[in-house]
């Protein structure tokens, strides 16, 4: 008779304590901002630095892009985000001021620039 009581009441707690962990994660998550890193063409950029801070420059953290150009960055307070990506020497320009509310996703796509600077070149004169 005590086996026959002994699992369902197991179970029961096992669930109990799931859900309650669950709804715990769920608090501690905060906002999110995800998207893709994408190059001067428009095809994604895996292994890209992404590099996120709080408009007023505080808190810097950096992920990396998977093999699909993606990134997240989970575990955001309400504030609001500037972002850059960078890869190889090239760079995204800042995408300023994203503003997150509490357990908000934003999606963006940074576009990385080449990053070369353009000279002018002047031909050497000819010698007579």
């Amino acid at each position: 008779m005590r086996r026959k009581l002994i699992f369902p009441l197991m179970l029961g707690l096992a669930i109990l304590f799931a859900r309650d962990l669950t709804a715990q994660t769920r608090k501690k998550t905060g906002a999110t901002i995800s998207g893709t890193v994408v190059d001067a063409d428009g095809k994604p950029v895996a292994k890209a630095s992404v590099t996120c801070e709080t408009s007023s420059g505080m808190k810097p953290r950096a992920v990396h892009t998977d093999s699909k150009g993606q990134f997240f960055i989970t575990g955001l307070k309400q504030e609001s985000y500037d972002l850059r990506a960078s890869r190889n020497g090239a760079y995204s320009d800042w995408e300023r001021n994203i503003p997150l509310g509490k357990s908000q996703t934003k999606a963006v796509t940074l576009q990385l620039l080449n990053g070369n600077t353009s000279t002018s070149v002047v031909p050497a004169a000819k010698k007579h």
